[in-house]
């Protein structure tokens, strides 16, 4: 596997492989059971597998979040190696952001509903790091998780808006044995939260109405930022300890 931070070096280099397919899988580490099922898909659809590793500061609009995301880079590299990943990105800020941030994508309609209402610049952000990403790298097919599904729907849309050559390539929520979908800040939970945490699925998943689910998640010590079904599909942001969470499921 071969590792870059310079966006430029990391351009030229995919630049040769004019011949070939070249799979993305953007994250910002801390890897789990849930990238490495995009990481793998990647590498069965595709020539060349490329993975990014970057904690994007333009998407946390709560600086404190932004310190505590879990980073663990050692165990990644070892991780990627193990599946034989082709390349690993990890670009240093002030080289991918190389005019701080005074460019940026923005979305203004469903970017500013569900997280985006309530994390203000998020996907400005999200957008913004993605564009910039899948320009280095150009590939023919980047993939994304659904339980970010609303991130994933915007970033499809913007490749359709600007007419990018690249396939968004969904991946269904993978979830522990209880029911919880994997993520990074899931290592951030207290033991005693962690086994409270599986309530928000199992009520996500209920058959009762958003404002029951959104009752019983407080009762059970939640705090929530929403529970919202838009489109056969249910959306729910709570807050455990100091610890964000986000989920959605097919109604």
């Amino acid at each position: 596997m071969k590792i870059f931070s310079d966006p430029c070096e990391i351009k030229k280099e995919l630049s040769h492989f004019n011949n070939k397919e070249i799979g993305f899988v953007p994250t910002m580490g801390a890897l789990h059971k849930g990238h490495i099922s995009l990481i793998k898909k990647s590498i069965a659809e595709n020539d060349i597998t490329v993975v990014s590793i970057f904690i994007n500061a333009t998407q946390f609009n709560d600086r404190e979040d932004l310190k505590k995301y879990p980073d663990n880079p050692d165990k990644d590299i070892s991780i990627l190696e193990s599946l034989n990943v082709n390349y690993l990105f990890t670009p240093k800020h002030n080289l991918l952001y190389n005019h701080n941030y005074s460019y940026r994508i923005n979305e203004t309609d469903f970017s500013k509903e569900l997280c985006g209402a309530q994390r203000e610049g998020h996907f400005d952000g999200v957008l913004t790091v993605v564009i910039k990403l899948l320009n280095i790298v150009n590939p023919k097919k980047a993939y994304f998780g659904e339980k970010d599904f609303q991130q994933y729907k915007l970033i499809k849309g913007m490749t359709e808006a600007f007419f990018m050559n690249v396939e968004i390539i969904p991946s269904p929520t993978i979830r522990e044995n209880d029911g919880l979908a994997l993520s990074s800040r899931n290592l951030l939970l207290s033991k005693d939260d962690r086994k409270k945490a599986t309530k928000f699925p199992e009520l996500l998943m209920s058959g009762q109405s958003d404002k029951e689910v959104n009752l019983q998640l407080k009762k059970e010590g939640f705090k929530v930022d929403y529970i919202k079904t838009l489109n056969g599909r249910r959306f729910g942001a709570v807050i455990l300890g100091n610890v964000r969470l986000i989920d959605n499921v097919k109604k």
